[in-house]
């Protein structure tokens, strides 16, 4: 990756994109389709810091607009990969003579993202391997890259983001991708992962394979299986044995572990023959301390008793509220949005009411971003469970949410 160019092509999408929300703001209505589709169609090609900016905002389906969410989501779907060429030098890089380490690699990818794509091999042994590789150059431009992506997201004034936001936000970004692009961490990731869950039958995670790793090729043993994004006309069975295994992870995660798999999009999930939940990429893991565990169940206990006023006094705990004025009636609104899904008895993910009133509220809540202002500490954990909650709503999960989280709340309250 040329850095000067690269910087040149940043510094021309941060121009298009926001030409594209002055030239068409018709009645101070903002033409998100046309910003969406400039993002797609910079970043598709780019890669990077910025296409990586651009999934993690398009994860956030419960707010933003819906045309920008819609041409956003391309990229976690569409992704154009890199030239067979370019990863083939990368290949060289790790492993020398390709032709002794492998009897064929795939030249067309059956993944690609913003970071690397995944070409299919085999080895001599005639064992078919998955090889995770790292777009050539990334990590020599990651920091010129940050300094750029910094300066695209001034656009989020146009989301009336305050700026302190934006800030924390380009912090946990910067974090998180100088530690995906270590691969080695990864590979360790899976082989803890698989050590932690050995005895759990509902869950497949790849074997990592250390003497084929290095520090930017992941090489994992290949675990077929359907993507989460193509089960939504699955049969109902299916779907749901793999809800509830998604559910159960996550329980399991973040109250037994500490832990939480931090990049949710669906392309890093999959259904096995089994029916069993593969999880395939584990490059984004974080920790969850529990003061901040603590302090949702808190604010979530508040939501379920609809107190806008112990909502307010879990949000100042938490820091997650500036400025003056509590919002009441909107936490009231969000309240009551939110607990149909924590009813008794089992309760539809896939039931467009809930949804209908949360692109509803979304205005509101943008409008309040001056006083609503979301922990720092939590930003990360925030938007990674709102990707695994819209996961159960792709695969319409039906689930007993009161049943999963009473206990939680009880110990929360002790």
């Amino acid at each position: 990756m040329r850095e000067k160019g690269r910087t040149r092509r940043l510094m021309g999408l941060g121009a298009r994109t926001g030409g594209a929300l002055i030239k068409t703001r018709l009645g101070g209505q903002a033409d998100w389709r046309a910003l969406g589709e400039a993002l797609f169609e910079g970043l598709s090609e780019l890669k990077g810091p910025a296409m990586k900016l651009a999934q993690v905002v398009s994860q956030w389906d419960d707010i933003l607009p819906p045309d920008l969410a819609d041409e956003l989501a391309r990229l976690q779907r569409q992704a154009e990969p890199m030239p067979w060429p370019r990863i083939r030098e990368a290949l060289v890089l790790q492993y020398g003579d390709l032709d002794t380490v492998f009897r064929d690699i795939e030249e067309r990818p059956f993944a690609s993202a913003s970071m690397g794509q995944v070409h299919r091999a085999i080895t001599h042994d005639g064992e078919t391997l998955v090889l995770k590789v790292q777009y050539p150059g990334l990590a020599e431009v990651l920091e010129t890259d940050l300094f750029q992506v910094r300066r695209l997201m001034r656009l989020g004034r146009w989301f009336k983001v305050p700026q302190s936001r934006l800030d924390a936000l380009f912090e946990e970004l910067a974090a998180s991708l100088r530690e995906e692009l270590d691969y080695l961490a990864e590979a360790e990731a899976l082989a803890r992962y698989r050590e932690r869950y050995r005895d759990v039958e509902n869950l497949v995670i790849p074997e990592p394979l250390p003497a084929l790793c290095g520090p930017h090729v992941l090489a994992m043993r290949y675990v077929e299986g359907t993507p989460l994004r193509e089960l939504e006309d699955a049969d109902d069975e299916r779907r749901q044995k793999i809800a509830t295994a998604l559910a159960d992870w996550i329980t399991a995660e973040l109250f037994t572990h500490g832990e939480l798999h931090a990049d949710p999009h669906a392309g890093n999930f999959a259904a096995d023959e089994q029916g069993r939940l593969v999880i395939y990429d584990l490059g984004a893991v974080i920790d969850v301390p529990k003061a901040s565990l603590d302090g949702m169940l808190q604010l979530l206990d508040a939501t379920l008793a609809q107190d806008p006023m112990a909502m307010d006094q879990a949000m100042l705990k938490m820091g997650g509220r500036q400025g003056h004025g509590a919002p009441l009636s909107l936490y009231k609104e969000s309240a009551e949005c939110i607990a149909p899904l924590f009813a008794p008895g089992e309760q539809d993910f896939s039931d467009v009411r809930v949804h209908r009133r949360l692109r509803e509220l979304s205005p509101k809540v943008w409008a309040a971003m001056d006083r609503l202002q979301p922990p720092a500490d939590t930003l990360l954990l925030s938007r990674a469970l709102n990707g695994h909650y819209w996961n159960l709503v792709r695969l319409k999960a039906r689930l007993n949410m009161a049943e999963r989280t009473g206990p939680l709340l009880a110990r929360a309250r002790g």
